[in-house]
């Protein structure tokens, strides 16, 4: 359920980027969805070294 939000939430930003109908729509929601999931990581250890 975690992994569908985080997809959800990429394939937003990357219409806005991309069209759906671009044949690289699906490797830039990945790369944005792994950068989501980075950003997020790096969010919660930022905040535990506090």
């Amino acid at each position: 359920m975690l992994v569908r939000m985080v997809l959800v939430v990429a394939g937003l930003l990357a219409a806005v980027l991309v069209g759906r109908e671009a044949p690289n729509f699906l490797v830039v929601e990945g790369m944005l969805g792994i950068g989501i999931i980075a950003a997020v990581a790096l969010a919660l250890a930022l905040l535990q070294k506090r």
